[in-house]
């Protein structure tokens, strides 16, 4: 298969879709799993040096898993300039060291339901940030309505009383910053593709980033308390969501507009949402489902009718 021909299968509608809702499915899994590793290999919440190395070990190896496929199947992997390698450092710490830091000490201290609709938050940041950084792209009144909806869903997460669920600082707050993260990863991808292959530039940030978390981890005395059989299970579909997730939307990032894959990505809140209810036995308040309402629906209004 030509390089063209590769980029054609990532930018075919049909191909764009279901690539993009493997992603998101994909990731929508994840907050049970992980909160199932915590469990298995006896991870308390105060343990953040074990969540920083169970979250650098599972990146780390997606990483060289990417790396590998890269070389086997011949795909160039020539940086330019030292500059390039700081570019490629930056979006390591975004896309994989700080996000995911944030991410799992975040999500070991709220619930895996009303964070998945939190971390919504990341596309709304996705469609301002773009209008801030990006001339092609304009804030307009289609855009305006999504993000006002999509806020809108956010905040009904604290509607109701403390048996509900409030708004926590190490809880949501960390998950917020996740969500910021992710998002300036996500702008910054088209910019790793200029600079090289997508695929070994993902590969590169996963394994750079997971080990930037596996150090400190370590230096903070982190280490796994007990190894299951389910819990090395868990490890290893959290590195398949990794792989194929982080590969599949990098690659339609690179050649797509950013709305035309983010849309798809309404889907995660929702699969999370139920995915941690249904495995973990969490209790579903009503308010999830306006909140995933009005964040899906903000995700589609503001890319309604978008074309290429």
């Amino acid at each position: 298969m030509t390089k063209k021909e590769n980029t054609y299968i990532f930018t075919r509608p049909v191909w764009v879709s279901l690539f993009a809702l493997t992603a998101a499915v994909a990731w929508g899994w994840a907050y049970p799993l992980i909160k199932l590793g915590f469990e298995e290999f006896r991870i308390t919440q105060e343990m953040t040096g074990s969540k920083m190395l169970f979250a650098g070990i599972r990146f780390c190896i997606s990483g060289m898993i990417i790396l590998l496929m890269a070389r086997q199947a011949h795909r160039p992997f020539a940086v330019r300039s030292k500059h390039d390698w700081w570019y490629i450092l930056v979006f390591s710490l975004f896309n994989t060291s700080l996000h995911y830091m944030f991410f799992y000490i975040g999500l070991s201290h709220a619930e895996g339901a009303r964070s998945a609709i939190l971390n919504s938050l990341s596309v709304f940041s996705i469609v301002i940030l773009a209008c801030i950084f990006f001339k092609s792209d304009n804030m307009t009144i289609r855009k305006i309505m999504g993000c006002i909806l999509g806020f809108a869903g956010i905040l009904a997460l604290n509607l109701g009383g403390k048996e509900s669920g409030e708004f926590s600082l190490l809880g949501d707050g960390f998950i917020i910053l996740n969500a910021l993260c992710g998002a300036t990863a996500s702008l910054m991808t088209r910019g790793l593709s200029r600079r090289i292959d997508v695929f070994v530039g993902t590969g590169y940030s996963l394994a750079i980033g997971g080990a930037l978390v596996i150090v400190p981890g370590l230096l903070a005395g982190g280490y796994l308390p007990s190894i299951t059989i389910r819990g090395i299970i868990c490890l290893l579909l959290l590195i398949a969501i990794s792989t194929v997730g982080f590969g599949l939307h990098n690659k339609l990032l690179s050649c797509n507009p950013v709305g035309k894959v983010a849309i798809y990505n309404s889907l995660v809140p929702v699969v999370g949402a139920v995915t941690s209810c249904l495995c973990l036995g969490e209790r579903f308040y009503w308010k999830y489902i306006i909140a995933g309402t009005l964040a899906a629906l903000g995700i589609y209004i503001i890319n309604k009718g978008k074309k290429g």
